[in-house]
C-alpha cells in the first residue's frame, strides 16, 4: 500500500511541471499581446486629435486603474481562486484590448482603457498561482523562469507590432491581435489540469520514516520527487494554496484534508459576494497592519532608483555622446535581452547563496546602485555598455529576491493579496519617478540617474538596518519549529 501512494507521489511532480509549464506559456502570450500595443497607443492618441496634455491624462489613467486595482485583485484571487480570478481579468483584459481596436475617439478609447487598467493583472496571479504550486525552495527558481518567459514575450512583441503597422489601419489590427490572444490565454487556461495543481499532503504526526525511505527508493532518478515526499510527510503546511487555486474560501486551520474536485461547477459554490468582499477586505487588512513596511519600502525605492535610471536614458546618450536613436535601440534590446535571460540564473544564484535571499537582496541592490552610479559618471559609451550589461542582470535578480522575501514574510495563504501589493508599490514608484525626472533634468541630463542613486543608498541603509533583524527572526522561527 505504501509503494502504490509513493507511485502516485512520484508522479505529481510531473503533473505539477507540466501546468507549470503551460503557466510559462501565458505569461510569455500575455506580455508579447500587450507589447504589441504599448508603443503604438502614444501615436494613436495623437492621431485621434489629443492634445499633449490630454494624451498624457489619459495615458495616466491606466496607472492609476492598477495602482487601486493591484492589490484588491490580488487579494480576490485569493478568495475566489486562481482559475477563475484568471479567466476573468484575461477575458475582461481582451474585451478592453477589443474595444481599443474600435476606438474612433478619444471617449472610447479612454472607455477601452478602464477594462484594462483594473483587470490587467495576469502576470501577478500567474505568479501568486506558481508560490503556490511550488515549495518554497524550489520559488526562486521557477520565478525565474517565468520571468524569462515573459520577457522573452515582451521583447518579441514590438517587433511584431511595428511590422502590423506598416500596413493600413495597423494599430486595429495589432489591438484586434492582441483581443485574440488574451482569448487564447483564456482558453489555456481553462484547459489547464487542474485537478493535478495540488497533492494532499500527509499531517506532521503520521510522519513514518519508512515511507520516506521507500518513496527515496521507488524512484531515485527524479530528483524533486523525494524532495516533496519528504516535505508532504514532515512539513505541517497549511490548507490555504489549495483554497487558491480550487477557488474555495480557505478552510479552518485544523482541517487536514483538501478537495480536489477542481471542475468549473465548482464556481457555483463561489461565497456570496458580501462575503467575497469582506474576506479581500480582511486579507488586505491583515497585509497593512503586518509589519511588512520595511520590504515594501525597499522594494519602492529601489524601482524609483531603476525608472530613474531608464526615464530619459534616449536623450542623455544623445546629449552626452552623440549617440543615434537607433545605437540607442540597439542598447537598449541588449539590456533588455540580457535581463530576460538573467532569469535562468536566478536558481543557481539562490542555491550558491543557500537560499538566503535577504542577503542576496542586499548585495544585488549595492550592485545596482554602483552601476547607476557608473552610468550617471560614464566617461564613455563602452562604460555605459558595461553598467548596461551588469544593471539588466543585478535588477532581474533583485526583483526576484524582494518577491520572494514579501512571500515569506507574509505567507503563501496570502500570495495574491502580497504580489498585488507589491505591484501597488510599483504603481506609485510610476507616478512619482516622471515628476522627480523631470524636475532633475532640469539641472543635468545625468540628474535622474544620480538621483536614482541617492534613492538606492537609502533602500540599501534600510536593508543594512533590518536585514538582521529579519535573520533573527527567521532563526528564532525555526527555533520553535
Amino acid at each position: 500500500m505504501k509503494n502504490s501512494k509513493c507511485c502516485i507521489l512520484n508522479q505529481t511532480p510531473r503533473r505539477r511541471t507540466r501546468i507549470i509549464q503551460c503557466i510559462y506559456v501565458v505569461g510569455f502570450m500575455d506580455l508579447f499581446g500587450v507589447s504589441l500595443i504599448i508603443p503604438l497607443l502614444s501615436h494613436h492618441v495623437k492621431a485621434l486629435g489629443a492634445s499633449p496634455t490630454v494624451a498624457g491624462l489619459v495615458g495616466s489613467t491606466y496607472g492609476i486603474l492598477q495602482l487601486f486595482s493591484s492589490t484588491i485583485v490580488g487579494s480576490w484571487s485569493d478568495v475566489v481562486g486562481r482559475r477563475y480570478s484568471m479567466l476573468m481579468c484575461l477575458l475582461l483584459s481582451a474585451l478592453g484590448y477589443g474595444l481599443l481596436g474600435m476606438s474612433t475617439s478619444i471617449a472610447l478609447f479612454l472607455l477601452a482603457r478602464i477594462p484594462v487598467g483594473l483587470f490587467k493583472h495576469s502576470q501577478s496571479i500567474s505568479r501568486a498561482l506558481l508560490s503556490d504550486l511550488v515549495s518554497e525552495v524550489e520559488r526562486p527558481l521557477v520565478m525565474g523562469h517565468f520571468n524569462v518567459a515573459s520577457s522573452m514575450g515582451f521583447i518579441l512583441g514590438p517587433v511584431v507590432g511595428g511590422y502590423l503597422t506598416e500596413h493600413d489601419r495597423g494599430f486595429y489590427t495589432a489591438s484586434f491581435t492582441c483581443a485574440a490572444i488574451f482569448l487564447l490565454n483564456a482558453g489555456l487556461v481553462w484547459l489547464l489540469p487542474w485537478s493535478d495543481a495540488l497533492t494532499p499532503r500527509t499531517d506532521a504526526n503520521s510522519n513514518s520514516s519508512a515511507s520516506n525511505a521507500s518513496c527515496h527508493d521507488n524512484d531515485n532518478h527524479f530528483t524533486s520527487t523525494h524532495q516533496n515526499c519528504s516535505q508532504g510527510n514532515s512539513d505541517n503546511q497549511t490548507t490555504a494554496p489549495a483554497a487558491a487555486v480550487t477557488g474555495s474560501v480557505a478552510p479552518e486551520k485544523n482541517q487536514r484534508s483538501w478537495s480536489w474536485d477542481l471542475d468549473w461547477g465548482e464556481v457555483s459554490l463561489l461565497p456570496s459576494a458580501w462575503r467575497q468582499l469582506s474576506s479581500v477586505g480582511s486579507k488586505i487588512s491583515n497585509v497593512a497592519s503586518s509589519d511588512m513596511w520595511d520590504l515594501f519600502l525597499v522594494r519602492l525605492l529601489m524601482a524609483m532608483a531603476i525608472m530613474l535610471y531608464y526615464s530619459n536614458f534616449s536623450l542623455a546618450m544623445e546629449e552626452r555622446f552623440m549617440l543615434k536613436p537607433n545605437a540607442t535601440g540597439y542598447l537598449i534590446s541588449y539590456s533588455s535581452t540580457l535581463g530576460a535571460l538573467a532569469g535562468f540564473l536566478v536558481g543557481p544564484i539562490t542555491k550558491l547563496y543557500v537560499n538566503k535571499m535577504s542577503a542576496l537582496l542586499l548585495h544585488s541592490s549595492v550592485l545596482t546602485c554602483f552601476l547607476i552610479l557608473l552610468y550617471a559618471v560614464a566617461p564613455s559609451v563602452w562604460h555605459v555598455l558595461l553598467s548596461s550589461t551588469f544593471i539588466a542582470i543585478s535588477i532581474t535578480i533583485g526583483r526576484t529576491c524582494i518577491t520572494d522575501l514579501i512571500l515569506q514574510k507574509g505567507g503563501a495563504h496570502a500570495s495574491g493579496t502580497l504580489i498585488g501589493a507589491g505591484q501597488s508599490v510599483t504603481a506609485v514608484g510610476r507616478v512619482l519617478a516622471p515628476l522627480l525626472s523631470g524636475l532633475a533634468q532640469e539641472f543635468s541630463p545625468c540628474g535622474p540617474p544620480i538621483l536614482g542613486v541617492g534613492l538606492s543608498l537609502a533602500g540599501i541603509v534600510l536593508l543594512l538596518v533590518r536585514v538582521p533583524k529579519w535573520d533573527e527572526r527567521g532563526k528564532r522561527k525555526e527555533a520553535e519549529l
